[in-house]
């Protein structure tokens, strides 16, 4: 698994990854820096699809804590990841990387409507495909979202691209000065040491169908490329006995 190039991978970035050094909103240089890794990524004769967050522009559930409406809240949060998709998309398409935006709401006049053979066709054809508003239903985050398409579109490999997080580690490696980072742990004892990997009903239902996650840091410069090729970088969520560093 560590060393294998993977045929086609599903990268989940959060919205926090395009923030930068600021607390709020898209750093254009940090978008730019995204897209030439995902170059990379294509450049391997690798297909990729991603589903993007939009944390860094409109939380729901924070909006919901506050009185806010949970469904209108997640909607909203449903467009804010739209935003991000098209910035991405323009930074790909820069990078002369041939690019499609599929929503899971309808949005004809900015983005495809999300089907799913058309997205595999999609890649199959080089175009790097961007799947925004999650799953297109409230109450469901977009780890969820990435969980689901990567099965659907028949993903090899979850590439699950933290910010500033180089892998999951036995406890918050902040707090914890005896944490230690797993070179890989399986998807039952992620859920029941509760480690944060992503959403329990994302990583339950990854669990429940094998298949492997890569949890690395998306700021190390050549973070996405590196996962895609099978390079061990971070920690593999697999089947397994689990294995420190």
């Amino acid at each position: 698994m560590e060393k294998q190039r993977f045929r086609r991978v599903l990268l989940k970035l959060s919205g926090e990854a395009m923030v930068g050094e600021s607390s709020y909103g898209i750093d254009p240089a940090v978008v730019e820096r995204l897209a030439k890794q995902i170059k990379g990524v294509t450049n391997q004769g690798v297909e990729i699809a991603i589903v993007i967050g939009g944390g860094n522009i409109w939380r729901g559930i924070a909006a919901s804590s506050q009185g806010m409406d949970r469904a209108t809240a997640d909607y909203m949060g449903m467009v804010a990841t739209v935003l991000n998709a098209l910035a991405l998309q323009d930074a790909l398409e820069k990078q002369t990387i041939q690019t499609r935006v599929m929503t899971a709401i309808e949005m004809h006049e900015v983005a495809e409507p999300y089907i799913r053979r058309r997205a595999i066709r999609h890649m199959e054809k080089g175009r790097a495909v961007i799947l925004a508003a999650g799953t297109g239903n409230p109450y469901f985050t977009t780890d969820t979202a990435a969980a689901l398409r990567a099965l659907e579109l028949d993903a090899d490999v979850l590439l699950m691209a933290k910010n500033r997080v180089d892998g999951v580690y036995s406890s918050d490696p902040n707090s914890d000065s005896t944490a230690r980072r797993y070179r890989r742990i399986s998807h039952q004892e992620a859920i029941e040491r509760d480690l944060k990997v992503m959403d329990m009903s994302a990583l339950a239902l990854l669990r429940d169908n094998a298949l492997p996650i890569i949890v690395f840091d998306v700021s190390h410069e050549s973070g996405i490329e590196h996962a895609s090729s099978g390079e061990p970088v971070g920690t593999l969520v697999t089947t397994g006995a689990a294995e420190f560093f």
